[in-house]
């Protein structure tokens, strides 16, 4: 059998190892692999190992040997699931990886909204401190959490860290959980929709893109929204009407939106959202943490193994 890696390289930029799935099979490795080469590169490999590279059922078709697709990531829309149990092929992800790092990368947003400190930074390097006739300056309003109400919209195991963290700050919680209540190791309190709106200082978005979820924030969900508030989202970016958001920053009914995720990624140059005032946009990255990215290898080459052995595990789809 041979394992093929079509897409490697965010998972892995050198600073990790795939010795994991080498020793259980020969590998070829990509970095990345363009649309028209997926199905050569693919050839006849049993293992197929992607993160964003589309598995598609003409590309199924077009490789009968695959046995086994390993998705690099907890979202698995990349695979035409469906049809690939359809013929019997096992599709993996995984499930939980960077529950602390997205948690961790959620505050540096709201931190990044609360202060500027790195802008702040900028200007002392540029001598803007030196010229300074007070001991003492700030370019933009200072923000204090503690006694703040955080709202979290999706209470699963990344909103439920964010929520004891928010307690850590001193913050009042509560949520939204499209689910229903859960138990939870702080205090929260489950509000509808709109009262989680109309009673936030913050909002962050950790809910999964379901049709229902789709366009949670637009218009109508931001016209309920504390002025000024800040929202950030490291979950999905079509999570946000990106052209509503950016009238509610220029409105200043939205305070401040902190970004990881946008509707297409890599962002396109037309995004409205990089025209827009009080935003903050990162590539994607609240996930890449070393020791994030090495669990999530760890569970990719577990996934494998125990498929090997015959008892997968973390299978999504119609294979389950």
């Amino acid at each position: 059998m041979k394992t093929v890696i079509l897409d490697g390289y965010t998972l892995n930029p050198g600073d990790l190892s795939w010795e994991g799935f080498e020793s259980l099979m020969p590998v070829e490795y990509y970095d990345r692999t363009p649309a028209k080469d997926i199905i050569s590169r693919i050839g006849n490999a049993e293992i197929i190992i992607v993160n964003k590279t589309p598995i598609s059922k003409e590309t199924i078709d077009a490789c009968p040997s695959i046995k086994y697709i390993g998705v690099l990531a907890t979202g698995y829309d990349v695979v035409d699931v469906k049809y690939a149990g359809s013929k019997g092929i096992v599709v993996t992800n995984i499930p939980t990886y960077g529950t602390n790092t997205v948690a961790q990368y959620v505050f540096a947003l709201l931190l990044a909204a609360c202060h500027k400190a790195e802008s702040h930074s900028q200007g002392v390097f540029a001598g803007k401190w030196q010229s300074s006739p007070d001991f003492s300056y700030w370019d933009s309003p200072q923000t204090e959490l503690w006694g703040k109400t955080i709202g979290i919209i999706g209470l699963g195991k990344i909103g439920s860290r964010v929520a004891e963290i928010a307690c850590a700050f001193g913050m009042e919680v509560i949520a939204y959980n499209p689910r229903g209540p859960v138990i939870t190791n702080c205090p929260v309190k489950f509000e509808s929709l709109n009262t989680l709106l109309e009673k936030s200082h913050v909002i962050s978005l950790h809910c999964p893109l379901t049709e229902e979820t789709r366009g949670i924030i637009n218009k109508e969900t931001i016209d309920k929204m504390k002025d000024g508030a800040i929202l950030i989202n490291t979950s999905r970016g079509p999570l946000v009407n990106e052209e509503d958001v950016c009238k509610g920053l220029s409105s200043g009914k939205i305070g401040f939106y902190a970004a990881d995720v946008v509707s297409k990624e890599p962002i396109l140059s037309d995004n409205p959202l990089l025209q827009a005032k009080n935003c903050m946009i990162t590539p994607h990255m609240a996930w890449a943490a070393k020791e994030a990215r090495q669990r999530l290898m760890n569970i990719a080459v577990n996934n494998l193994k125990a498929f090997l052995n015959g008892a997968p595990i973390n299978t999504v789809g119609p294979a389950r």
